[in-house]
C-alpha cells in the first residue's frame, strides 16, 4: 500500500489541490460575510472536485512513472521509487494509473461539470503526451510542462462557475509563472541526476548556470506584477496587494543571489523560497477578498 501511495505522489498532489481550492473559492460568488459565503458553498461539488482533480493528478504521476521508470533507474533520487526498485511491476503501475485516471475524470464530470473534466482531461494528456516525452529531447519541456501545471485553478474556477475568465486565467498566470523557479532550482540541484538519465534541463545542457539564473530571475521579475493583478482586478485587496508586492521582492531575491553566486545552496534557497510562496500568497487571497 505505501508504494502505491508513492506513485502518486502526495506532496505535488496536495499543492495541486490547494491551487484547485483556490480556484474553487474565486469561482464561486462573493457574499456579504464569511459566514453567508460558507453557507452557499455546495459542499459536494467541492467534494467531487477536490476528489476528482486528486485522482487525476495521482493518476497522472503514475502513469509518469511508468513512462519513466528506466530513466528513474539511473537517477539516484529516484531509483528507490517503487518501479526502478522493481517492488511493482510495471503491469501494475500501468492499470493503477490508468484507473486512477478514469475515475477522476469521471468524478468531475458526473459529479461537477464537463468543461472541469475535459480541463482535466487536457491536464493529463498535454503532461503525459508532451510534456515527459519531451524531457529528453530539449531543455523548453519545462516551458511546456508549465502549461498542464498552471490548469489546476482553471479546474477548480470552471468547476465553480461552469465557465473559465480572466480571473481564472490570472490565478493560472501566477502559477504558470511561479513554476519556473521552482523547477529550475530542482533542475540544478540534481543536474548531474538529469544528465545520468538522459534528461536534457537547462543546467545539464548549459552547466556553468548563467542560462539557469537568467531564467529564474526572469521569471521572478514577471511573476510580481501578474501577481498584483488580483488586486487590480477586484479579487483581493490592499492587503494583498502590499503582501503580495512583499512576497514577489522576497522571491526574486533569492533568484538574484543564485545568480550572483551559482551555487547548489543558492538553488536551493530558492526551492524553499517557491514552496513557502505559493501557500502565504493563497493564504493572502483567502484572507483579502472584497466583501468577506
Amino acid at each position: 500500500m505505501r508504494d502505491y501511495i508513492e506513485l502518486t505522489k502526495p506532496r505535488i498532489t496536495w499543492l495541486i489541490l490547494m491551487s484547485t481550492a483556490i480556484g474553487y473559492f474565486f469561482g464561486l460568488p462573493g457574499q456579504a460575510t464569511w459566514w453567508d459565503f460558507l453557507k452557499n458553498v455546495p459542499f459536494l461539488s467541492l467534494f467531487f472536485t477536490v476528489l476528482g482533480t486528486g485522482l487525476l493528478a495521482s493518476g497522472t504521476a503514475a502513469l509518469n512513472q511508468w513512462y519513466e521508470r528506466e530513466a528513474d533507474r539511473k537517477m539516484r533520487r529516484t531509483a528507490m521509487r517503487p518501479l526502478p526498485s522493481g517492488r511493482m511491476s510495471p503491469g501494475g503501475a500501468l492499470v493503477f494509473g490508468i484507473a486512477l485516471s478514469v475515475a477522476g475524470f469521471v468524478a468531475l464530470w458526473l459529479g461537477v461539470n464537463l468543461i472541469s473534466a475535459l480541463i482535466g482531461a487536457f491536464t493529463l494528456a498535454s503532461y503525459l503526451f508532451l510534456y515527459t516525452p519531451m524531457k529528453q529531447r530539449t531543455w523548453w519541456s519545462t516551458t511546456v510542462g508549465a502549461v498542464p501545471g498552471a490548469m489546476p485553478p482553471l479546474i477548480g474556477y470552471a468547476a465553480a462557475a461552469g465557465a473559465m475568465s480572466r480571473e481564472s486565467l490570472v490565478l493560472a498566470a501566477i502559477l504558470f509563472l511561479w513554476q519556473f523557479p521552482h523547477f529550475y532550482s530542482i533542475a540544478w540541484m540534481y543536474k548531474e541526476d538529469y544528465a545520468n538519465a538522459g534528461i536534457r534541463m537547462l543546467p545539464v545542457v548549459e552547466p556553468d548556470g548563467r542560462s539557469t539564473a537568467r531564467q529564474i530571475v526572469l521569471y521572478g521579475i514577471a511573476l510580481i506584477p501578474v501577481s498584483l493583478a488580483p488586486a487590480f482586478l477586484g479579487m483581493s485587496g490592499r492587503i494583498y496587494l502590499v503582501g503580495a508586492l512583499l512576497l514577489g521582492l522576497w522571491f526574486l531575491y533569492s533568484g538574484v543571489r543564485v545568480a550572483l553566486d551559482r551555487t547548489t545552496a543558492r538553488a536551493r534557497s530558492v526551492l524553499v523560497s517557491s514552496v513557502m510562496y505559493l501557500p502565504l500568497i493563497y493564504g493572502l487571497m483567502l484572507i483579502d477578498r472584497p466583501g468577506l
